[in-house]
């Protein structure tokens, strides 16, 4: 039986919303436009930076505001500015970076930040265009100033692994050498940090305490006014869970991780058969 429209849609991007191929397809931003048009705000909720965004500024909808970074920041496109950042401050992110280092020898790490990344200069070199000054020395040297770190990545040595947007590998959840290095982090960071999980091979991405998809979403929502009943979020790996299990209806796509679709009350098409879209058009018309 066809489902009502909810007042806001929340939606991952990559691996739910884009296709493989990291675009969004005809029929997604048509039936996007659409739901605006009927009233219900959509409200994209990623893990990417600001950076790999502005790609996406003509499907955003009129508020033209992202929730990136996994929740630590809202970033507005049309002022390519951030209006609300959570993390790490300088001297957390010290503390974290140094005992990774001796947790895990040869990590390769990176900062991510509203006012742009810095990377060790071994970290996979996946975004060629980036000037090479963001490489030119070990994150810690260039973490005494700047925006707060928005997020923290150590990626497990010698994985040689893409950590590009949409480069997601399924199988990783599996690998027992993957596992070990995530609980070396865990237990390395304890509570100072939330490790997150958005798909990545090998990639262990640190988010601030409290830091997560659901509680900026949650803020969102407040601002507007809208009781999280009348939320859908749609998503795809384990660090959708939280902001599905928050919403009045959380969606997985059929491409999801187990664990997602374990939890979904409802799946749908996968992100390639343009899943959210098909969800979408079918609330539209019972309207």
């Amino acid at each position: 039986m066809p489902v009502a429209l909810p007042r806001l849609v929340a939606t991952d991007l990559d691996g739910t919303l884009l296709r493989s191929d990291g675009t969004v397809s005809d029929r997604t931003r048509r039936v996007l436009a659409a739901v605006e048009e009927a009233g219900v705000e959509v409200v994209f909720v990623t893990a990417r930076p600001p950076r790999w965004l502005d790609a996406l500024a003509h499907v955003v909808g009129r508020h033209g505001r992202v929730i990136c970074l996994g929740g630590a920041a809202v970033w507005d496109l049309a002022g390519c500015s951030a209006l609300e950042v959570t993390g790490f401050d300088a001297a957390t992110a010290l503390e974290l970076v140094a005992d990774l280092r001796s947790a895990v020898p040869g990590v390769a790490l990176a900062v991510e930040r509203t006012d742009g990344p810095a990377f060790d200069p071994w970290f996979p070199k996946d975004e060629p265009h980036l000037p090479a000054a963001l490489r030119a020395v070990p994150v810690e040297e260039v973490l005494d100033g700047g925006a707060p770190v928005g997020k923290l990545l150590a990626l497990r040595p010698g994985s040689g692994l893409s950590t590009r947007p949409g480069d997601v590998v399924r199988g990783a959840t599996a690998d027992a050498v993957q596992d070990e290095f995530f609980a070396r982090v865990r237990g390395t960071v304890g509570e100072r940090a939330h490790l997150a999980f958005s798909g990545a091979a090998g990639l262990a991405e640190l988010l601030a305490p409290g830091v997560t998809k659901d509680a900026a979403l949650a803020r969102w929502c407040a601002r507007l006014g809208v009781d999280r009943a009348d939320v859908w979020a749609f998503g795809d790996m384990p660090n959708d869970l939280p902001m599905l299990r928050w919403a009045g209806r959380g969606i997985a796509v059929a491409n999801a991780h187990p664990d997602v679709l374990a939890c979904a009350d409802a799946i749908v098409g996968s992100h390639d058969e343009d899943g959210v879209a098909a969800a979408l058009e079918e609330a539209l018309s019972s309207r």
